[in-house]
């Protein structure tokens, strides 16, 4: 799998040097901008990592002009856990927040997303397309029909959030077929502000980046917020059923993998740990 422009490149990592950029870069996003922190992170060697990476596919954006020896070449990237990566690792990474019956049940292939994160220098240009591209690729070559993951808003102040956390819940709420929940113990409401009360411009104006465009694609939220204070995030599970896309972006995702020879075997500005 790759997808080329320029001096970039998206590719599933291939190597320990690929790893270990993706672990860089999201310790510069993830650590060093948002403030998080967890028990496997490496500050000394400045890595953002944790215990499930090993059952990741992790899809990098190559910036072709820096030595990977440097672990910078990595200058984008996301994390796809399938359902036989989940197995191996005993669980999806987003089961310690949510509860994924509704998805387990439902019999479709999924693909879980996290970790998407892009370079400062590169947010808002075409890297973030290419990433999608890459992940169009990835997801039409083996027959992916819910894509899911938990999508962050930076900061734990969930009063602060209330105006997009409650026009999620009350226009992108899940159908319940698929309907994930926040696990009891760790539910935080996200109806926090009556639907004649809702303010879309100033819900917008704090929903990231990365949440407003897979609600563009025709994407939803489970129910339920988690507050997550390692990472210094307030999370919400995304889902997108792939079957049920628009005509117009279903045509997107395969003018993309019509315009490359893709198979199985080969191979921002907002950091979050979502789809």
């Amino acid at each position: 799998m790759i997808v080329s422009d320029a001096h970039f490149r998206v590719r599933l990592a291939r190597s320990e040097a690929d790893l270990l950029g993706a672990q860089r870069l999201r310790y510069a996003v993830f650590v060093e901008e948002l403030g998080g922190d967890g028990p496997l992170v490496d500050h000394a060697g400045r890595l953002e990592r944790d215990a499930l990476d090993p059952f990741f596919d992790h899809l990098v954006l190559v910036d072709s002009r820096c030595d990977p020896a440097g672990l910078d070449h990595v200058a984008g990237v996301y994390r796809l856990l399938t359902e036989d990566g989940a197995a191996r690792a005993g669980r999806f990474y987003s089961e310690e927040e949510y509860d994924l019956g509704p998805l387990r049940a439902s019999g479709r292939r999924l693909v879980e997303l996290g970790r998407s994160c892009v370079r400062r220098d590169l947010r808002g240009g075409a890297a973030m397309f290419l990433l999608w591209s890459g992940l169009a690729d990835y997801v039409l070559a083996r027959g992916i029909e819910v894509m899911f993951g938990v999508a962050s808003f930076h900061g734990t102040d969930v009063q602060a959030l209330r105006m997009p956390l409650a026009w999620l819940h009350h226009h992108h709420l899940a159908p319940p077929a698929l309907r994930v929940r926040a696990r009891p113990e760790v539910f935080v409401p996200m109806d926090l502000v009556a639907p004649e009360a809702l303010d879309r411009r100033a819900a917008m104006q704090q929903m990231p980046a990365l949440i407003r465009a897979y609600l563009r694609l025709g994407g939803f939220v489970g129910e339920g917020a988690f507050v997550d204070h390692a990472f210094n995030t307030t999370d919400v599970c995304l889902l997108m059923d792939t079957a049920a896309m628009s005509e117009k972006h279903r045509g997107f995702y395969t003018r993309r993998h019509d315009a490359r020879s893709v198979g199985p075997g080969e191979d921002g500005g907002d950091g979050a740990d979502g789809p």
